[in-house]
């Protein structure tokens, strides 16, 4: 690790962090904490994703959904209106809308093509925007001059990592340059978040060998064919089974770096008690190797 003490962490002048873990779990929140505190700089690789590798992508797909009203489709025509996403750091609904949900056309769904199609690129983006963070480190500081960096990751990194190869080309990146924090969550945790996702089911990214054994089981469980599946009760379906699938992976990724119970990062209200917590996991993580 960049850091293999409490002590070099406490007194690096540039500290470089990265978070991953379960969507939900406060990665974001604490990010937007110390970028608020002055001299972090927030990196959100899913709002890299959507504004630099898939822009392009989410514009096109509401071009194609305008050109189909006759209004829109003159004006667009002419050049008299342009449209574009407007993705934040705190909304990155147009992402989640492109990716979309497979199923029955009537209810909004994507044909399982489609949507194998737009996961690959949300993979292939992820990919790239992850391995983007050693230069956006040189970029915050170069450019802006901020002495500290933290990295939100999506949920979906351990997707497209092999954390039992030490030559990985993504984790041997982000391992170099950053302090690689697995946010922890319990089972009530879990449980939680599938709650909340059962209220208001959101468009993910999966594995491709995850996402399509488990549309077969879906299919085959409910004896039906693509067209009769209602888009959003396959991802509920999914979820708990991906969260399931994941967690093994996050562990193995931790061995990457440093773990941080949920409930722990919860208590953080500022830099210092950020810097507090870490220097204890790295502490904890001394003392078990």
């Amino acid at each position: 690790m960049i850091y293999p003490t409490a002590q070099s962490w406490q007194t690096a002048k540039q500290k470089k962090a990265l978070f991953f873990g379960m969507s939900g779990l406060g990665k974001t929140h604490v990010s937007n904490l110390l970028r608020d505190a002055g001299d972090w700089f927030h990196y959100s690789v899913d709002y890299r994703i959507g504004t630099r590798y898939m822009g392009e992508y989410i514009a096109d797909n509401a071009k194609r959904e305008a050109m189909k009203v006759p209004f829109l489709r003159d004006l667009l025509m002419s050049d008299s209106i342009y449209i574009s996403s407007n993705i934040t750091f705190g909304n990155l609904a147009a992402v989640s809308s492109y990716l979309g949900k497979p199923g029955s056309g009537a209810h909004g769904g994507l044909t399982m093509a489609t949507y194998a199609a737009r996961q690959e690129q949300f993979r292939r983006a992820e990919i790239a925007a992850l391995l983007d963070t050693p230069y956006f480190i040189e970029r915050a500081e170069a450019l802006y001059g901020y002495p500290h960096f933290i990295c939100d990751t999506g949920g979906s990194i351990c997707e497209w990592v092999d954390p039992s190869n030490g030559d990985d080309e993504i984790l041997k990146t982000l391992g170099a340059n950053t302090l690689m924090i697995w946010l922890k969550g319990s089972e009530a945790h879990t449980e939680e978040l599938i709650r909340r996702f059962d209220r208001a089911p959101k468009p993910m990214a999966y594995q491709p060998a995850f996402l399509l054994r488990v549309w077969d089981e879906y299919l085959t469980e409910n004896k039906c064919v693509e067209d009769d599946v209602n888009p959003d009760d396959f991802i509920r379906y999914t979820y708990a089974r991906a969260l399931a699938h994941r967690q093994p992976r996050y562990e193995a990724m931790a061995r990457w770096g440093v773990t941080v119970e949920a409930g722990d990062i919860a208590s953080v209200r500022d830099a210092q008690d950020f810097d507090a917590i870490v220097a204890t996991a790295i502490e904890t993580r001394a003392k078990a190797t």
